[in-house]
């Protein structure tokens, strides 16, 4: 068992200072990331709070326990209010920022601008603070003052919306929640880590953009290179692949199978053999890759009545030995009970307000085989400010004059 001192050693941020400027999900999920791997991250928030805050929570069926919008990007941090309309809402700011290693923001240029936080602004007190920069559509060109939710900027203008939107679909297919905010987290906190690793070897700081629309085009990014080559590819019939192993299968019980048999040719035996088809082998239509590829409709409809005769429990429990690779379709429910995220610790236990004990998804990175664990809550609006300008070491006289400026709204 690893002491509380070795597990701190292994949060490679530790000691690090961040002051966040975000609203929603993209930006402020970086700054959770780099809480849950050890970063003091202090979220400052207009007196209004981030408007993430307000979101309503459709992913439970009532209003009891956390709310994942907010926990999911929120978490780990502490929430300081200041006005930053008003000049001692600014000041304080900046005292803030004079020690902070880096800044994360969301906030578009003209804003940025209009409250003077832009680079300049920031680095007239602190030279070497690392800016960060997270838009929707890049730091460059006539959007920059545009908003962009992941769903418009990453989702429909990557392509990954025409990509995954079958044939015979009569709608699009719906973006899972903040499904590209937060691959573009996870984005940002490795540029932080790049641009921190370069500061300590060089002493050179940087100014890093991060886009979701870059994001949505990285992950569809072998699509969008062979485009020009291939033409206007039509849009895909996912029920009838070229290789039909490589393929989704329905269950009796209504379940899908996802079979990843990439090589066809060296699993095709043995499954047949699995599913107890072992005059499929022989059969002259699916003899090898390319006489399955040829018949590949019949193939998946031979495929689909074998499928259809079992429940997914029974086909895992037939499917337990297939060298090939498979899994079943989880949902978000089953996912917290994989025995590989379990045994990983990719779940990290909290407790709500109220009590509710629930668990967040921790990022993708572990160091020294210790899982980044998040350590509380997302913070209640402004629960810190007093804590934080402590340690910036204003006495309770400063504070209540900075409080009649205006400072906290």
């Amino acid at each position: 068992m690893r002491s509380e001192e070795e597990r701190t050693m292994s949060r490679p941020f530790e000691g690090v200072s961040v002051v966040e400027i975000a609203g929603w999900t993209f930006v402020p999920a970086a700054g959770a990331i780099l809480a849950d791997l050890g970063a003091d991250v202090v979220k400052v928030e207009p007196p209004t709070g981030d408007p993430q805050r307000l979101l309503r929570n459709l992913l439970n069926q009532d209003d009891s326990g956390p709310n994942p919008f907010l926990e999911i990007p929120n978490h780990g941090k502490r929430s300081v209010t200041l006005d930053l309309t008003t000049p001692a809402g600014r000041e304080v700011l900046l005292r803030l920022v004079a020690d902070a290693d880096v800044f994360l923001t969301s906030y578009l240029p003209a804003l940025r601008a209009r409250l003077g936080i832009d680079v300049d602004d920031l680095r007239a007190v602190n030279p070497r603070l690392v800016y960060v920069r997270g838009s929707g559509w890049g730091s460059r060109g006539p959007m920059v003052n545009t908003g962009g939710y992941d769903s418009a900027a990453a989702w429909c203008s990557s392509g990954t919306l025409h990509k995954l939107t079958g044939a015979g679909d009569d709608e699009p297919v719906a973006q899972p929640a903040a499904f590209y905010d937060l691959q573009g987290s996870n984005t940002i906190a490795g540029a932080v880590a790049m641009a921190l690793y370069r500061r300590e070897r060089t002493g050179e700081t940087a100014v890093v953009d991060v886009s979701l629309l870059n994001t949505g085009m990285w992950a569809l990014g072998a699509d969008i290179a062979a485009a020009p080559f291939s033409g206007e590819v039509p849009r895909a019939d996912r029920r009838a692949p070229g290789n039909p192993i490589a393929n989704y299968y329905r269950t009796k019980d209504g379940r899908w199978i996802n079979l990843v048999c990439l090589q066809a040719d060296r699993f095709w035996d043995e499954l047949c053999l699995v599913l107890d088809r072992p005059e499929l082998v022989a059969d002259p239509r699916f003899l090898d890759a390319a006489a399955r590829f040829t018949h590949n409709r019949a193939c998946v409809e031979v495929l689909d009545g074998i499928f259809a005769e079992r429940t997914l429990d029974e086909w895992r429990e037939t499917l337990a030995g297939f060298s090939g690779v498979w899994a079943p379709a989880l949902t978000p429910a089953e996912v917290h009970d994989h025995v590989q995220v379990r045994e990983n610790g990719y779940l990290s236990e909290l407790t709500a307000e109220d009590g509710t004990p629930f668990r967040v998804v921790a990022p993708p990175y572990q160091f020294d085989g210790e899982p980044a664990r998040a350590r509380s809550r997302a913070p209640e609006l402004g629960a810190d400010t007093a804590e934080v300008l402590r340690g910036l070491g204003l006495d309770a006289a400063t504070v209540d004059d900075y409080r009649a400026q205006g400072a906290f709204g």
